[in-house]
C-alpha cells in the first residue's frame, strides 16, 4: 500500500508497505539536479552530494559511517541531471536511526573549508577517471553537442575549471536557492507504518522554511552534429541518437518497446547482427534517455578502427529498415514481455520501490501501480513503434559522435543518418 503526506511546509512523504519484508530503503530527494545549475556552479550539485556525507554539528564523517555500519546498513547517494538522493537500507528496527542519520547530513551539513578542498581533489579524480573511460566519456560527448548551450548537455559532475572555482559560498548560495521545501520529498519502502514514519522525519524536515520558487526548467533544442575527437585508443567509440521521449511522453512505451527489439537485449536486431553475425564488435547496444521535458534515443558500438564504416552502414541501415517496415510480432511480443518481466524483477527491491515512488512523484504527482504501467505496455502495437520511429528518426535530427583513433578532419566521412 503506497500513502502519501505533504508536511505544513510542503515537504513531501511517500512510503509503500511491503508485506513479507524486514527491511526498509529511505531516500531524502530534491527534484534539483545539474540541469539547474548556472554556468558559473557547474558540477555543485554533485559536489554537495559528497559533501553530505563529510560531517555535521554533532557527527563527523567516521562517525557517520560507523553508525550505519554498526546496523549493518547501507547508505550511497546520487546526482543525476535532475535529482539528488541520498538513500539508505537497513532492517526496519533500525528505521529510526537511518532517519536520525540522513535528516542530520541534510540539514545539519558543516561544509568545511578543509573537507571542500580534500573532497575538491576526489571529484577531481573522478573526472580524470571518466576522461579514462571511453564508453562514458563518448556518452558525455555526444550530449554535450546534441543539447549544445543547454544545462543538460553539462556532464553531472561538471568540469575540472568549474570544481576547482567552488567555493563555500557558492555551495551554501545554492543550496539556499534551490533546496526549497517544495523540492524535497522523503520515500520509504519496506516493512514501513506511514504514520510511525512519517512522525519521525517531520520534527526533522518541518523545519526546512527557505521557500523560493525554482527557475522553471526550459527544454532544449536538439544539435545535429557530426564529431570526431581523436585519441590514442585501440577501438574507435560511436555514440549515435536522435530525439526520444520525456518521462510523462504518453509514446514513451513504444519507444522502449522499439528500444529492445532494436538493441537492448541479446537478441536484439543489433546485437545479432553486428555481433554475433559479423563479429565487429564486442560491445553493441541501444538505450533510451527519458527527461522531464525531452530525451533521447541511441546506440552505442566500440570498434575496431578498419571496422567503422561497415558498422555505421549496419547501424544506419537496420534503423532504416525500422522506418520502412513495422516490427514482426513475434519481436513485439517478446519486448513486451522483456519490459514487463524486469518492472516486475525490480520491484522485488525495496530500494528499487522506493526509487519508483519518488520519481512518479516528481513526473506525475502521484503513484503509478506497475499494473498501470504493465497495460500501457500490452497496448503498445507495431504501428504505434514504427508510427514514433518514423518521426523521431530523421537525417537532420540524427548525431553522431566518434571518439578513438579518427581524424579529426575525417567528420565527414560519416554521415548521422
Amino acid at each position: 500500500m503506497v500513502d502519501k503526506t505533504i508536511l505544513p511546509n510542503g515537504v513531501r512523504v511517500v512510503t509503500e508497505k511491503m508485506p513479507g519484508f524486514f527491511s526498509v530503503s529511505t531516500g531524502i530527494w530534491v527534484n534539483v539536479g545539474s540541469r539547474d545549475e548556472e554556468a558559473h556552479e557547474q558540477g555543485v550539485t554533485h559536489f554537495v552530494e559528497h559533501m553530505l556525507f563529510k560531517g555535521t554539528a554533532t557527527r563527523s564523517a567516521l562517525d557517520i559511517a560507523k553508525a550505519l555500519d554498526a546496523v549493518g546498513g547501507f547508505a550511497n547517494a546520487f546526482t543525476s541531471k535532475e535529482n539528488l538522493c541520498i538513500h539508505a537500507k537497513v532492517m526496519d528496527t533500525h528505521l529510526r536511526l537511518v532517519v536520525d542519520v540522513l535528516t542530520d547530513i541534510f540539514l545539519h551539513s558543516l561544509f568545511d573549508e578543509e573537507e571542500i578542498e580534500r573532497e575538491r581533489q576526489v571529484v577531481v579524480q573522478e573526472i580524470n577517471m571518466i576522461e579514462d573511460s571511453p564508453e562514458d566519456l563518448v556518452h558525455i560527448l555526444f550530449q554535450q553537442n546534441f543539447w549544445q548551450d543547454h544545462p543538460l548537455g553539462v556532464p553531472i559532475y561538471g568540469t575540472e575549471t568549474s570544481v576547482r572555482g567552488l567555493t563555500r559560498g557558492k555551495i551554501t548560495d545554492f543550496i539556499g536557492r534551490r533546496f526549497a521545501p517544495e523540492t524535497v520529498l522523503v520515500a520509504a519502502a519496506g516493512n514501513v507504518d506511514h504514520s510511525a514514519f512519517v512522525d519521525l522525519v517531520a520534527p526533522h524536515l518541518e523545519t526546512l522554511n527557505h521557500h523560493r520558487r525554482p527557475p522553471k526548467r526550459t527544454p532544449p533544442q536538439v544539435v545535429p552534429h557530426r564529431t570526431v575527437v581523436s585519441k590514442d585508443l585501440e577501438q574507435v567509440h560511436i555514440c549515435l541518437g536522435f530525439p526520444g521521449c520525456s518521462q510523462s511522453d504518453p509514446r514513451r512505451f513504444a519507444c522502449h518497446v522499439l528500444n529492445v527489439v532494436l538493441g537492448n537485449s541479446m537478441s536484439s536486431r543489433l546485437f545479432q547482427e553486428v555481433r554475433e553475425k559479423r563479429g565487429l564488435a564486442y560491445a553493441i547496444y541501444s538505450f533510451v534517455n527519458n527527461h522531464e521535458d525531452t530525451g533521447l534515443m541511441g546506440v552505442y558500438a566500440a570498434v575496431a578502427p578498419e571496422d567503422l564504416e561497415e558498422t555505421l552502414e549496419v547501424v544506419t541501415a537496420e534503423m532504416d529498415t525500422v522506418r520502412r517496415h513495422s516490427i514482426t510480432a513475434s519481436e513485439l511480443a517478446a519486448a513486451k514481455e522483456y519490459l514487463k518481466s524486469s518492472i516486475s524483477l525490480n520491484a522485488e527491491s525495496t530500494d528499487a520501490r522506493m526509487n519508483r515512488l519518488a520519481k512518479n512523484e516528481f513526473v506525475f504527482g502521484r503513484h503509478v501501480p506497475l499494473e498501470e504501467v504493465q497495460e500501457a505496455i500490452d497496448r503498445v502495437t507495431a504501428d504505434d513503434v514504427q508510427e514514433w520511429f518514423d518521426a523521431q528518426y530523421r537525417p537532420e535530427n540524427t548525431a553522431l559522435t566518434l571518439l578513438g583513433p579518427v581524424p579529426e578532419n575525417g567528420a565527414d566521412r560519416f554521415p548521422p543518418a
